[in-house]
């Protein structure tokens, strides 16, 4: 890579930041140190990309010192344990200390991979590179730091989501290597980070999921593992496997995500998920590999992949029902279906909206086989928009204090009124209050008891 020099005021960091890393690094500078910006931010500036924090690490202080030093001009506060971090009050820097006679190149050996490994100068502008990042980076080439990258296993998921990110190939040296490592010992929270980052930020997912399968770590996901070789019938599916559909449909989630992490991330996890079923129900029927029920077939397996990883609420419910419903869309729009059928799928998809990206994201997984726009999305989202129902399902309109309005006690019988009332309700028969109020009158008239 050619720039070998990054001023400071070229970072993508507000006034605040900038002047706080420079303060830091003239502290340093004036007790005979040296501050070096490192990490992801110098890679992310190198590449002309936004940076969301930066890290500082000082070197030829003694770190206590330094650290009181610092506090008293930049308030903060201390985490970690072994490696403490100063990490400033209202501002994207974290400041850590590397400790006296540690040279910048042993500091970056602790890194995971090379591209990691760069630092700069803040003051100087001047690029650091121990390690050979520069030119991995202008290359795309993942490779790890150094032997002591086994140290922590969970850097081979970090160089999944890396991939998916940068649009990077692993050296085969590096692939050797995370082949031997095991995820023995990580907390689930720090296992889904990593797959959180894949699908929040990943570019081209594709490559990160392909860079687990060449590490051998897929063995540790064997719900995708399932999905290699599993056959699809080439007549709707000419990209081949339930593997390489699925990795086409990654890629066309990512570049349609809509900015809502929340959103994007149930989304793009239920794309992931959503064929997890097809290896235990693809059958040859009538010389045609077809795959009867496999999205009811995947929300165990979804519901089991993600339990591994999180105890979020939100994701293990929302994530199985649009696996479960993701095919509805298509066939709603082939069958024509009234609005009944409409209300219903909200009922149990949760979201029309999110379900309708998920299946946009499905059919766009099979090129050359992807006409645009997808046209059972857009028909079911206006059916959706036009009946209150895009973004959850219709509220009921029958409520208990109704049925003690009428002069029912509360008791059992309340849940099957209400049920039926609400199935009415879908159905059309009850559009508003009044029409929810005439047909409890009747119910109970006609059955009292």
């Amino acid at each position: 890579m050619e720039r070998r020099a990054l001023a400071l005021e070229s970072l993508t960091l507000d006034a605040r930041a900038l002047a706080a890393v420079r303060a830091i690094a003239r502290l340093a500078s004036a007790r005979g140190g040296r501050a070096l910006l490192v990490g992801g931010c110098v890679r992310d500036a190198l590449l002309a990309r936004p940076l969301r924090d930066v890290d500082v690490e000082v070197f030829d202080v003694e770190p206590d010192a330094f650290l009181a030093s610092l506090g008293a001009q930049l308030p903060g506060r201390v985490v970690g344990g072994d490696f403490p971090v100063w990490k400033l009050d209202g501002l994207p820097v974290d400041v850590s200390c590397a400790g006296v006679g540690v040279s910048l190149e042993q500091a970056a050996r602790r890194r995971d991979f090379t591209l990691n490994a760069l630092a700069c100068d803040p003051l100087r502008g001047e690029v650091l590179d121990p390690l050979g990042g520069l030119a991995d980076l202008e290359a795309r080439v993942l490779r790890h730091g150094s032997e002591r990258f086994g140290e922590d296993p969970l850097r081979v998921l970090r160089g999944m989501q890396l991939a998916a990110r940068f649009d990077l190939h692993a050296a085969p040296e590096t692939l050797a290597l995370c082949r031997s490592l095991e995820p023995s010992g990580l907390a689930p929270e720090r296992i889904f980070e990593e797959w959180r980052k894949l699908i929040l930020r990943g570019e081209r997912i594709s490559k990160g999921l392909d860079f687990l399968r060449e590490s051998g770590w897929l063995r540790h996901t064997p719900e995708l593992l399932a999905l290699i070789d599993c056959p699809q019938d080439p007549t709707f599916h000419p990209e081949g496997d339930v593997w390489i559909h699925t990795l086409h449909c990654m890629d066309a989630f990512a570049v349609r995500r809509v900015g809502d992490d929340r959103e994007d991330l149930i989304v793009g996890l239920a794309v992931l998920c959503h064929d997890f079923g097809k290896p235990t129900t693809t059958r040859e029927e009538g010389g045609r590999l077809r795959s009867l029920r496999h999205e009811s077939a995947g929300v165990v397996l979804t519901r089991r992949f993600l339990a591994r990883m999180t105890r979020e609420t939100q994701l293990l419910v929302w994530v199985p029902r649009l696996v479960a419903t993701h095919l509805a869309p298509s066939q709603l729009y082939q069958q024509k279906s009234g609005d009944a059928a409409v209300r219903r799928l909200a009922r149990r998809a949760g979201s029309i909206e999110l379900l309708a990206r998920v299946a946009a994201a499905d059919h766009a997984g099979r090129p050359p086989l992807a006409p645009e726009p997808y046209a059972a999305g857009e028909w079911l989202r206006e059916r959706a928009r036009a009946l209150g129902v895009l973004h959850g399902a219709a509220e009921p309109i029958l409520q208990g204090r109704h049925l003690i309005g009428l002069g029912l006690a509360p008791g059992p019988a309340f849940g099957p009124i209400l049920e039926a009332a609400y199935e009415a309700q879908l159905d059309g028969e009850i559009a508003s209050e009044d029409d929810a109020l005439r047909w409890a009158r009747e119910r109970l008239e006609n059955d009292p008891a």
